[in-house]
């Protein structure tokens, strides 16, 4: 998709202007940003053609054992492998490879529930059939997150899932029930964990813009993030010239690139970038209101909900509506294990369009054949 490029394009120039500081700062390569995130697009749009020339079928069996592999190197952050960067447990460490299994597990997820509801199809009436396997399977991967302190990733997954269920059109009460012990599930895991629930009351109780007791506290991202928005004014600064990357802003080219992108390309930049992600979530819908397969549904409406809220999350974090949950903006913010695995889902988006074209061909050429067949002959009639 030409739109998703142009994002995957967007963002290696924006992770480049927006980490060349701290690279420079600490010793490394100051080219070292758009090295890197080039490196994961070539990976990521490699592995997505990769799948979108594969069937449904051959990916539908593929589901299973990935889910297993996923699940086995979410676990492995707990061991020796594993290790802690910005509060959260949910990094490994291979050599000089680092990844984040929980986001590999956004496509793994993507690509098991809609197998699992494509071959439940006759039966997503029935709530038993939606809930299980789906509910027990997906709890325990957000578990594993929340374990680790990841709540952002848990939010979005729940967000995917629940797109999957909604555009298959499961029943509302069954996926009304869903929502209500997601979102308790939501906050008994909020409440487990002591510094989380001191952030997000402080969140509710300071008013970081008016509240200079905490401008070099808690504030600090939340502040350095207005003022960077605030500083591009309508046009912006000019690429590369963010004032709040010279260490203002931590986080700047990951969880607060939006706030970068605000900065040197204006408001107007960063509108268009918002209208990019909106057009891309309608041309998904627009896909799958011609798809006839749940399989096909279920991945477009699982990508929908998947980047939309993505995007909803990290720019209403940047903008203070929520508290820092540390989720990055899709195909923009630099990640390497983020950027693979939303154009893995790409990939298997493409291959679901590609099935599609071709039961729409094979119908065209059936009702051909059905049109040219000449009609039987009459009998001859004696009397």
């Amino acid at each position: 998709m030409a739109l998703v490029g142009l994002l995957v394009g967007v963002g290696i120039i924006m992770v480049q202007s927006a980490g060349q500081v701290t690279a420079i700062a600490a010793g490394g390569n100051p080219l070292g940003g758009v090295l890197r995130q080039g490196a994961y697009a070539l990976i990521g749009m490699s592995l997505a053609l990769v799948i979108s020339q594969m069937s449904l079928v051959k990916l539908r069996r593929l589901a299973w054992p990935l889910l297993l592999a996923g699940l086995v190197l979410q676990l492995l952050v707990y061991t020796p492998l594993g290790y802690e960067a910005g509060g959260n447990r949910n990094w490994l460490r291979l050599g000089p490879i680092s990844a984040q299994p929980a986001e590999f597990m956004k496509f793994v997820l993507l690509l098991w529930v809609s197998t699992v509801l494509a071959a439940k199809r006759p039966l997503l009436g029935k709530w038993k059939h939606v809930v299980i396997p789906i509910l027990p399977v997906v709890a325990a991967s957000m578990c594993i997150n929340v374990l680790g302190g990841d709540l952002g990733t848990l939010v979005i997954i729940a967000a995917l899932v629940f797109g999957c269920l909604y555009f298959v059109q499961v029943k509302w009460r069954i996926l009304g029930a869903i929502a209500v012990v997601a979102v308790l599930g939501i906050v008994l895991m909020t409440l487990i964990k002591p510094n989380r629930v001191f952030r997000v009351a402080q969140f509710f109780e300071i008013d970081c813009l008016n509240d200079p007791e905490h401008a070099a506290g808690m504030c600090w991202q939340s502040l350095n993030g207005f003022w960077a928005l605030a500083n591009g004014g309508l046009f912006g600064s000019g690429i590369g010239n963010s004032r709040a990357k010279w260490q203002w802003l931590p986080e700047a080219e990951t969880d607060f690139i939006f706030a970068i992108v605000g900065e040197e390309v204006g408001l107007l930049g960063a509108m268009t970038l918002i209208l990019v992600f909106v057009a891309i979530c309608i041309v998904l819908v627009a896909i799958m209101a011609r798809c006839t397969d749940v399989f096909s549904v279920s991945v477009m409406g699982g990508a929908v909900a998947w980047f939309g809220t993505q995007m909803v999350v990290n720019v209403s974090v940047v903008l203070g509506f929520v508290p820092v949950l540390g989720v990055p903006l899709p195909f923009v913010s630099a990640g390497g294990t983020s950027l693979i695995s939303g154009l893995m889902a790409v990939g298997l988006v493409l291959a679901c369009v590609r099935d599609q074209a071709a039961r729409d061909q094979a119908a065209r050429d059936q009702a051909a054949l059905d049109q040219a067949e000449p009609a039987p002959a009459q009998g001859t009639s004696f009397t």
